[in-house]
């Protein structure tokens, strides 16, 4: 840094704060280190007793925090998101819609493994509401070379290290399976809880099926649901390995190809993921997506409704914070419930 007259300081980076202190009313930085001085900045300088200031060397070979911070923003960000103002070396993205926010994981990592730069995302693989903050970059010196930038861009790829997929309303169809359903010795008390869940969504039940413990005929019902135009058949009941439950028989005699039969997550053990040649899903619900406050059907249901594929290998991280704590006030997705990403 070198000491200069403010008269000449216009285009400078100021290397700390400057203070003002107004007697009675406050005290604080009128300017904060980093700041690039306007000319309309002069007289507020003088006005505080600044005839000199120590400013940064210009260096073409370094960048501003603030326009290495820049260089951050356009790693991270893509559509459905807007960018605040850079500030400090620092600039936070916010959701512009509804959707389903997704991070690459290893690319951030690799971002991050470089040093004197960071980006802080909120977990990936949830559902996130239009105004939420998604994440915050920061350059942590106050000037950086532009070559460490360079490599930044380099580890970080030509894609967007985050995406905010668009969650798609879409009309579903449920089938009710279970001799004691099918002939009126219980109510249906799952199906209620289906069309809950997914009304938050804004997606419209189309079909209503309910069978026995007949797979031939759940076959049937999940057929008849699909030719009525149903983007998404759910299967309840008949997920145990009873010797009555044919429910994933029938969804495999269907034609869909099975994903997984199965999850490392509690509540959810018994979840079925499938999809039909055309890419619509077919799921067998387990009891407790029911009765229990959340369960594998809440993480994977924003994946469903974004068209975003569920593989085998993603159902297989949920291990790690796969186990759901039942705590009496939940704050799911804010836990660590279901955090595979």
């Amino acid at each position: 840094m070198r000491l200069i007259k403010t008269q000449d300081a216009v285009g400078q980076v100021l290397c700390h704060d400057i203070t003002q202190i107004i007697r009675g009313v406050s005290k604080g930085p009128v300017f904060r280190k980093g700041h690039i001085i306007r000319p309309e900045d002069i007289p507020v300088l003088l006005s505080v007793g600044k005839d000199n200031i120590y400013v940064w060397e210009n260096d073409e070979t370094m960048l501003h925090e603030n326009e290495a911070a820049e260089i951050l923003r356009d790693m991270c960000i893509s559509e459905g998101m807007s960018a605040s103002e850079p500030k400090e070396g620092k600039i936070e993205l916010t959701a512009e819609r509804d959707g389903l926010f997704l991070v690459d994981r290893e690319r951030l990592r690799a971002v991050n493994s470089l040093g004197r730069m960071m980006i802080a995302t909120r977990p990936g693989g949830v559902a996130v509401r239009a105004g939420e903050k998604l994440c915050g970059t920061r350059i942590i010196p106050l000037v950086i070379e532009k070559e460490a930038m360079a490599r930044a861009k380099a580890v970080a790829g030509s894609e967007p290290l985050l995406s905010l997929k668009p969650i798609k309303p879409k009309k579903y169809g449920v089938v009710t399976t279970g001799n004691e359903v099918y002939h009126g010795r219980i109510q249906d008390t799952f199906t209620p809880v289906i069309v809950d869940k997914l009304a938050v969504f804004g997606c419209e039940m189309i079909g209503h099926e309910v069978s026995d413990d007949d797979n031939t005929r759940i076959t049937g019902c999940i057929n008849r649901l699909l030719d009525a135009g149903c983007e998404l058949v759910l299967c309840t009941g008949g997920m145990s390995v009873d010797p009555d439950d044919k429910t994933p028989l029938a969804i495999k005699n269907t034609g869909a190809g099975i994903v997984s039969y199965g999850a490392p997550v509690l509540p959810g053990a018994m979840f079925l993921l499938s999809y039909m040649p055309d890419g619509r899903p077919v799921c067998g619900l387990p009891g407790c997506v029911m009765y229990a406050k959340r369960t594998i059907f809440d993480i994977v249901l924003p994946f469903l409704l974004a068209d975003e594929p569920v593989t085998a290998d993603m159902l297989a991280s949920l291990g790690n914070g796969g186990l759901c704590l039942n705590c009496k006030v939940c704050h799911f997705p804010n836990c660590g419930f279901g955090r595979w990403q």
